[in-house]
């Protein structure tokens, strides 16, 4: 059905099968169909079995306890209901929340949201080119009265690192919230919150290998948070609606998965993710938009430079699906904000290209695209330089 290479598990991951065999289980009327809600007979309370053993998953995966996990329908509402959540319980202790120009749309709008509420928001610069948030960026801009921080822990563009668990301690010291978007953390890197001062963090099902339209908040058990859905008390009051029985276990189950082949995982792709680089070193001239070290090995966004840079990427479109930005924002002209954030010319910036590998990513597609590009010098007399 597919006839380019995907390249491009940023924006979304397929369903591991196992993943839609557990999911199978609990769809049609001789499977676990049930409204977990529904306590008073079997049907539900098998649901609700199912519901809380991916609760179970998805703590374990993050070292957390079952009871700090709530379910959402994605890490957009999670990054809403945290952040909102917060401002609206906690407005009384301050209206100060800072977070960086780099963060997911969800973020970004929703504090664009609560600026016009009254409260006042400092977005953090990133260091120029890498996309490092630091934490003596996030010690200069605390005061007073910020009661939440809100920072990603892999970015979803260049795949950089935030040193959550040194800036989580700051805040803390500081006696703000901390809430951190990790959607494209949880597979990449171990998360342990028993081991940081996190007080919430957001994680989706679709980017981790399980089903599109669920998600998770974790919360810190002494925060109160002021619901945004309301109508049937559900997860402890904080989210209300029926729960979607098959995602919930489609995420749970993913989840498992990927705490299991992390390790294995982030080495075969480091291989794969250095193959490219190195490749396109030697056919091209390109800049890397991240930072080389403090970052995940599923992405790699570079910059082309020169003349042909246009037909380059017009090349690698032809034979791989890669994306010029976040899927969030695809549909718009003109660098990412998280490029433009960097300080790269707007020429420069134009022709980034991120690549995001995961599961299904092979050396022989890694040999392909580099093919491609090596087919424009015998067709079109292309000369390409050297760094």
């Amino acid at each position: 059905m597919n006839n380019l290479i995907y390249l491009d598990y940023a924006a979304t991951t397929p369903i591991d099968e196992q993943v839609i065999d557990e999911m199978v289980q609990c769809m049609g009327f001789l499977n676990n169909f049930g409204n977990p809600a529904s306590s008073s007979h079997r049907y539900g309370q098998n649901a609700s079995l199912v519901v809380e053993k991916a609760r179970q998953q998805v703590a374990h995966c993050v070292n957390a306890n079952p009871t700090e996990i709530i379910w959402t329908s994605g890490a957009t509402e999670s990054n809403n209901l945290a952040l909102k959540g917060i401002a609206q319980q906690y407005c009384h202790k301050g209206k100060h929340i800072i977070t960086s120009q780099i963060e997911h749309k969800a973020i970004l709008d929703t504090c664009r949201e609560l600026e016009q509420h009254g409260f006042d928001v400092t977005y953090l610069k990133p260091e120029p080119q890498t996309g490092l948030i630091t934490v003596e960026m996030v010690q200069e801009a605390l005061r007073s009265d910020t009661i939440l921080v809100s920072l990603m822990m892999v970015n979803n563009e260049i795949g950089t690192l935030t040193d959550v668990k040194q800036i989580a301690e700051i805040v803390k010291i500081n006696g703000s919230f901390f809430h951190v978007d990790a959607a494209q953390a949880v597979g990449k890197v171990e998360i342990d919150l028993c081991a940081m001062k996190i007080d919430l963090m957001s994680f989706s099902g679709h980017k981790v290998y399980g089903p599109k339209g669920i998600g998770a908040l974790y919360v810190r058990p002494e925060l109160q948070l002021k619901a945004q859905i309301h109508g049937g008390g559900h997860e402890k009051g904080i989210r209300a609606g029926t729960l979607a029985t098959h995602q919930i276990v489609g995420m749970g189950a993913a989840f498992a998965l990927a705490k299991q082949k992390l390790a294995v995982e982030q080495q075969r792709l480091s291989y794969l993710r250095n193959k490219l680089w190195q490749g396109l070193q030697e056919l091209t001239t390109l800049q890397l938009n991240g930072d080389p070290t403090a970052c995940v090995s599923n992405y790699l966004n570079v910059s082309f430079i020169g003349t042909k840079a246009d037909l380059i990427i017009e090349k690698i479109q032809s034979v791989a699906a890669v994306s010029s930005g976040s899927a969030c924002n695809s549909h718009q002209t003109g660098p990412s904000h998280v490029i433009s954030a960097l300080d790269i010319p707007t020429d420069l910036a134009n022709r980034a290209v991120r690549f995001s590998f995961g599961a299904y990513t092979v050396e022989k597609d890694i040999d392909c695209v580099l093919q491609a590009i090596k087919s424009l010098e015998q067709t079109s007399e292309i000369i390409f330089y050297n760094f």
